[in-house]
């Protein structure tokens, strides 16, 4: 039997530099978009990994979500 190791290894923190505020902040922003819209899976498991993990706030988690659906969540929330 094989087990599989999650791709997300749970164990790691975040470098300095890619922390709220860090130098190379915005880098994690880009990769969110991308691991929102290509990854399968949850919602909620997404949202949990980018706020608890990535120490994104509610709004960057918001503005990357938009991204990934084309923003397709403002104009839902508007119509």
């Amino acid at each position: 039997m094989t087990t599989y190791k999650s791709k997300m290894d749970l164990s790691r923190t975040l470098k300095k530099e890619y922390q709220p505020g860090g130098s190379k902040r915005q880098f994690i922003l880009d990769q969110a978009v991308k691991y929102i819209r290509d990854v399968p899976g949850l919602q909620a498991a997404k949202h949990h990994f980018c706020i608890n993990n990535l120490m994104m706030t509610e709004t960057e988690y918001l503005e990357a979500l938009n991204k990934a659906t084309n923003g397709a969540v403002v104009e839902s929330a508007w119509n």
